[in-house]
């Protein structure tokens, strides 16, 4: 039980990390509120947010893993 909730405030962690790297990078109300279709530089923007979040915690944890 304790690891599912872990799991759960990383994957918020994450998302609040991704969400502001996202946001530095958005310059049109395009591209912060989308259109019916999508936005292809959007959905990048995301996808590179979210994996630059992903590397900032991996750095996190190997200096706080003790």
């Amino acid at each position: 039980m304790y690891a599912a909730m872990m799991d759960e405030g990383r994957k918020r962690v994450l998302g609040i990390m991704a969400a502001i790297l996202a946001s530095l990078h958005m310059q049109t109300a395009d591209d912060l509120f989308g259109t019916p279709q999508g936005s292809p530089r959007t959905d990048k923007l995301i996808e590179a947010s979210i994996q630059w979040a992903e590397q900032i915690m991996r750095k996190i944890e190997n200096v706080f893993s003790g």
